[in-house]
């Protein structure tokens, strides 16, 4: 497993990061514990969850991601061997003040989080999206004190517009808070403009990571749709068919093929390994299901694509149009 740093810190993480959000939804206790048992004996350190994870789902209240990850590292004993990320943001309970990044919010959201995750410190803590509601000296100041008192160490933001992200940085040079030192922003090779546009440029200058999400574009970018075959029976899918089936993201399907078929790898890898050479990118979020699932990713570190190959890739992706 390659490391590299998280933007301009010192921090190094693992060159892929294992996104938790299917644990408790698609991933029992079972299946995640072997696949976060899988992730570390391939080198991984990086993790990555929330607290509303995954509260979208019957029956779960949010947090049972964070709670699994909690259980197996003490029963693995293995905290201080890993970089643990979450966010904060989303209602977490009833109330006006059960959501959002206020003060009063994010206090109780990370002491909550502390305790699932049953540690005392979290090494990146992440604003899950922006709160226009919410002065942005009272959230980073709030966070400031986090990082004073020692339970939290690093800070990052997800789903932010441009001009916020600028705000946050102006404001932490301007009170001498800390400040945003990683992104995670919705980025693959079939989604490219919203970050790149804009957003891709602020990271590089202000050395902020980028940790994109969807970074196999919920599966499409893996091969499993295809130009001539019917798609898989399911909300999401159905989603993902109006956003990348059509002429372009067939050219982008058509590249990848050619080149794992040429490395004799999956699609995925190629995927995953476009993503490793963006300039400013420390790790990508990648997601399973099952020990199989994540072993068809790992090996992406390890993927050296050409600059023909990276052209090609490029050239079948590259709009302004998504």
């Amino acid at each position: 497993m390659e490391y590299r740093r998280l933007g301009r810190t010192g921090l190094h993480v693992s060159a892929l990061c294992l996104g938790t959000m299917q644990f408790g939804w698609t991933a029992d206790e079972r299946a995640a514990f072997a696949v976060m048992d899988a992730f570390v004996a391939a080198g991984g350190t990086f993790l990555d969850t929330a607290d509303i994870y995954s509260a979208w789902v019957e029956g779960n209240p949010g947090g049972v991601s964070e709670e699994m990850i909690g259980r197996w590292m003490q029963q693995r004993g293995n905290r201080h061997d890993l970089v643990i990320a979450t966010k904060g943001r989303g209602r977490m309970w009833s109330g006006p003040n059960g959501e959002g990044l206020s003060r009063v919010h994010l206090l109780r959201a990370v002491d909550d989080s502390l305790r699932r995750l049953q540690t005392d410190y979290i090494d990146l803590y992440q604003t899950h999206w922006f709160d226009a509601a919410t002065p942005i000296e009272e959230t980073l100041g709030t966070l400031d004190d986090l990082i004073r008192v020692g339970k939290i160490r690093y800070i990052g933001c997800s789903n932010i517009p441009v001009w916020r992200l600028m705000q946050a940085l102006w404001t932490s040079d301007r009170l001498r808070l800390a400040r945003y030192d990683s992104l995670q922003p919705h980025y693959n090779l079939a989604y490219r403009a919203e970050f790149e546009t804009e957003l891709q440029q602020v990271c590089l200058e202000y050395g902020l990571g980028v940790m994109p999400y969807s970074a196999l574009a919920g599966g499409f970018l893996t091969g499993k749709y295809r130009r001539d075959t019917p798609p898989p029976m399911s909300d999401r899918a159905a989603r993902i068919q109006q956003r990348y089936c059509n002429e372009r993201g067939w050219r982008i399907i058509d590249a990848l093929d050619q080149i794992a078929h040429t490395h004799s790898v999956p699609m995925a890898q190629v995927a995953l390994a476009w993503l490793l050479t963006r300039p400013g990118m420390s790790a990508p979020i990648i997601g399973a299901n099952s020990v199989e699932q994540l072993q068809d990713l790992l090996d992406a570190t390890e993927l050296p694509l050409d600059a023909a190959a990276i052209a090609a890739l490029d050239s079948a992706s590259k709009t302004s149009d998504e």
